[in-house]
């Protein structure tokens, strides 16, 4: 199913990519920051979920349909761009973080909505799914068997490793949280600046084109 040196390289890869920042990332760290480790963890499982979701999808041929309709394309992207502005214009209407949850609660959600706003800003990213299509057949080898086994197996590795690295993410962020709750003033310039960045990511998404 896979070679050592694949599954090395795979590992490497997959680290590096999940280290570069994006929506993932930016919502991981938002709720860590307003609500602890705790939430932050339940998002990072909520986007893990998603990734799965993308993971099937890409090894059944699923996602090929993004790929080959421009309808289903643009669909999911402007479904996914809308839920990012959502994202920025409640970020940027919030209360600064320094606030305890009773006296905020629009700051503050439910694990249960921390986990299903982790899962859709995942899922409604087309660029996802184009990225498990474009960058996991690149590590089975040609002369696989059973490929959709093995494209689960790299997917799931690289969701493990994705998980990893989100709750590095989420202990430093909710550290460095800790540390910054007297500074208002700050707290509030880091919302609007996350704010701002998911309008952009959202505008950018929207905005992308099929490939």
């Amino acid at each position: 199913m896979f070679e050592p040196q694949n599954l090395t390289l795979f590992v490497l890869s997959g680290l590096l990519l999940n280290m570069a920042p994006g929506p993932d990332s930016l919502f991981i760290m938002t709720r860590s920051a307003r609500q602890g480790w705790r939430a932050g963890s339940v998002a990072a499982l909520g986007i893990g979920a998603g990734v799965f979701v993308h993971i099937f999808a890409a090894a059944f041929g699923l996602s090929a349909v993004l790929v080959a309709s421009a309808t289903a394309f643009s669909a999911v992207k402007l479904l996914g761009a809308v839920y990012l502005v959502y994202l920025g214009f409640t970020l940027l209407k919030g209360r600064s973080g320094g606030e305890t949850a009773p006296s905020a609660p629009k700051d503050f959600l439910s694990y249960r909505k921390t986990f299903l706003q982790g899962f859709m800003t995942n899922v409604l990213n087309p660029k996802v799914a184009l990225f498990f299509l474009a960058f996991v057949p690149q590590f089975i080898p040609a002369g696989t068997a059973h490929k959709n086994l093995a494209f689960l197996f790299f997917g799931c590795v690289f969701n493990v490793n994705s998980l990893l690295w989100s709750h590095v993410l989420v202990l430093s962020t909710a550290f460095a949280s800790d540390r910054l709750k007297g500074y208002a003033g700050l707290t509030r310039w880091v919302n609007r600046t996350v704010g701002g960045l998911f309008l952009f990511l959202g505008i950018r998404l929207a905005l992308a084109k099929r490939p």
